[in-house]
């Protein structure tokens, strides 16, 4: 994922929706009121940020991304203080000024870090300026790959199909964080972000994963729906495809405030799809960046240098993974010039041989892929009663070597087809093989990559071990 971290500032987002301005004021409290059994704060700093909408533009603008924010606040000096701060933060406004509208504050008092109050001035916009709004979004539409309609339910958003509609006559891909039951409204958005209440709400309780999953699954079916992600707070979140899902768990260490945490998964979404990510890998990073600003104050933001420490599909990462994961962990290690090495085998019976063959093709490059056979294709090639060792036992003692990186299995007779999809820079064989004749080397060399046979190591055989065992291959 590292090629597409650094592809976030190249990334154009559009977000439009409801408009607010946080402020907090802090202070120290001492004692309590006479005139109210209340405590009194002394307020000593005022913090302000913008919320809602702003809060995903701004998370999506601090990590580099070229962000535009629509949206609709009051003539006044709260709305002047939101297209302020958003100017400061690099992002684009198409702000509405109404004149017969207040922009909407929610203030926080706060004393030694514990929120003691919040205070909301709000009153819903009118019709005419949710035209204005969409005049804006449509003026900024062009511009941008991804859309990210933040709905807090205020009003400001308009009609949102016709968002929808415009967005996608353009071929744009479209997150909405929904309010409300209606979800029909969000029909054939490309991803949806329902909170568990927010879902629940609109289906049913779900008692497990297995039934939020059917559900989400119904749902995708039935309004054209790409993809959904049920996040849960602390218990993590769910994302739900066609013909996939997958759990993840929560990433927070220490929880201080998750005021604003909804919109950071948006907004880091928003970031890396629009650099290329895959859904799945974006899910995987919003979560752990949604874990870091919920143990921060306030509506909180992070940048692309705490993105890039993320220990998340990162090459650091090692040991026994799927095709898929193990593809773009390769992917991260090449945009970082390392070179790929990758060999395959049966491996059922480990010995020195095999030790010093491996070691010596890690030699080649800096990273070394171990692609094992599983056991019906070692059953095809050495007969009935291998393997000895099942995949699980052979790949964890391959994984637990020195000289090897990754280890990933296999189920057909050759790993031609994996070789292909992986492309390592130098294929290795041991043996007396052409390097040419070698499952994969046209693929490999094709892509400018190179073949390499290595001798065996002298007087060590796993037939050599089974005889001595008594038994006979």
């Amino acid at each position: 994922m590292r090629a597409v971290v650094e592809k976030i500032c190249n990334g154009r987002i559009l977000v439009i929706g409801d408009l607010l301005l946080d402020r907090y004021l802090s202070g120290t409290t001492s004692r309590i009121s006479p005139e109210a059994p209340v405590p009194i704060v002394r307020v000593d700093n005022t913090i302000e940020r913008i919320g809602g909408a702003g809060n995903v533009a701004a998370n999506a603008s601090t990590l580099g991304a070229s962000v535009s924010l629509v949206g609709q606040v009051g003539d006044d000096a709260d709305g002047a203080q939101v297209e302020k701060i958003s100017r400061g933060l690099g992002i684009e406004c198409g702000l509405v000024k109404s004149a017969g509208y207040s922009t909407i504050v929610k203030t926080r008092v706060v004393s030694q870090g514990q929120q003691m109050l919040r205070i909301d001035f709000e009153q819903s916009p009118g019709r005419g300026e949710s035209n204005k709004v969409h005049a804006e979004f449509s003026g900024h539409l062009q511009n941008c790959d991804v859309v990210v309609i933040s709905d807090y339910g205020k009003g400001s958003v308009g009609e949102v199909e016709k968002l929808i509609n415009e967005a996608r006559a353009l071929g744009r891909f479209i997150i909405v964080d929904p309010k409300g039951v209606e979800f029909s409204k969000y029909r054939g958005v490309n991803l949806l972000t329902p909170n568990l209440k927010e879902f629940e709400a609109v289906v049913g309780d779900c008692s497990s994963d297995e039934v939020l999953i059917a559900k989400a699954k119904g749902m995708l079916s039935k309004l054209a729906i790409g993809a959904i992600l049920v996040t849960k707070g602390p218990l993590g979140m769910v994302l739900v495809e066609e013909n996939s899902h997958l759990t993840v768990a929560a990433e927070a260490k220490e929880v201080f405030d998750v005021t604003g945490a909804g919109d950071t998964v948006c907004g880091v979404l928003a970031a890396f799809i629009s650099a290329g990510s895959n859904i799945r890998n974006a899910v995987a990073y919003a979560n752990k960046a949604a874990g870091i600003v919920v143990g921060r104050f306030g509506a909180a933001t992070l940048t692309l240098e705490e993105i890039r420490k993320f220990d998340i599909l990162s090459e650091a990462k090692t040991g026994i993974l799927e095709v898929a994961e193990l593809k773009n962990i390769v992917d991260d290690s090449k945009a970082k010039s390392d070179t790929i090495v990758m060999t395959n085998g049966c491996f059922d019976i480990l010995h020195r041989g095999h030790i010093g063959y491996l070691s010596d093709a890690k030699k080649l490059g800096d990273r070394l892929i171990v692609a094992v056979n599983s056991n019906l294709s070692v059953s095809r090639l050495k007969g009935p009663h291998r393997p000895i060792n099942d995949l699980e036992a052979r790949m964890e003692v391959l994984a637990a070597l020195k000289s090897v990186d990754w280890v990933v299995s296999f189920s057909e007779d050759t790993p031609e087809a994996l070789i292909a999809e992986i492309l390592p820079d130098v294929l290795v064989k041991g043996g007396d093989y052409v390097a040419t004749e070698i499952a994969g080397s046209e693929h490999v060399i094709a892509a400018g990559g190179k073949v390499e046979v290595l001798g065996f190591h002298e007087g060590f055989s796993s037939t050599d071990i089974l005889n001595k065992l008594g038994e006979d291959e």
